[in-house]
């Protein structure tokens, strides 16, 4: 087996290890009923997609590339991302959900100009600021941004949740919330 094949499959199965995590836990001793069984099964479906996927496999190739924690996927920061989401269906204007001083939750946004714009392709381009940070200094290079991939990458940050959404005007718009929340100044991401 590669080393990439080995990778891909570390990380598919720590990303959905970490979305199952989230689900009701049993005693060890403790055998499921059927309504158990089905109430667990129900919850691990709630906006398991393939889009849902790629946001998450996406983000924690990145972060392995650093030896950080693969995230897991949460349920309430997708419904969140998807209600911010569709706030900006209508103009599908790029701005964050909340004041820049009062964030509560990381937060990347990305918007693409046509219909076919992937998670994998606002991933990559929130990866591709690594190229701008320089970890001797903890800063980004003048007049460029580094703060989506240092969320990512961020070495505190377990849990994201995602929502794409093609706008009215026939745009893409995206984005990503992620708790604990990154970017703490004085701070380096890993």
């Amino acid at each position: 087996m590669s080393t990439s094949s080995l990778l891909f499959s570390i990380l598919l199965l720590a990303s959905l290890t970490l979305s199952i995590s989230s689900t009701p836990s049993l005693h060890y001793n403790q055998k499921p009923d059927n309504e158990t069984v089905y109430k667990t099964s129900k919850q691990l479906c709630i906006g398991c997609t393939y889009e849902s996927f790629q946001f998450l496999f996406a983000q924690n190739l990145v972060r392995a590339a650093k030896w950080e924690i693969p995230l897991g996927w949460d349920f309430q920061l997708q419904r969140y991302a998807q209600w911010w989401a569709g706030q900006r269906k209508g103009d599908c204007e790029l701005m964050h959900s909340f004041p820049e001083d009062d964030f509560k939750l990381g937060e990347n946004i990305y918007w693409g100009s046509g219909s076919s714009w992937t998670p994998m392709d606002a991933v990559n381009t929130w990866a591709g600021e690594e190229k701008f940070y320089r970890y001797g200094s903890n800063s980004c290079v003048s007049g460029q941004q580094c703060g989506h991939y240092t969320q990512i990458v961020w070495k505190t940050t377990r849990r994201v949740g995602c929502a794409r959404v093609v706008c009215d005007t026939g745009d893409v718009f995206m984005t990503c919330n992620y708790d604990p929340v990154g970017n703490v100044i004085g701070e380096r991401p890993y």
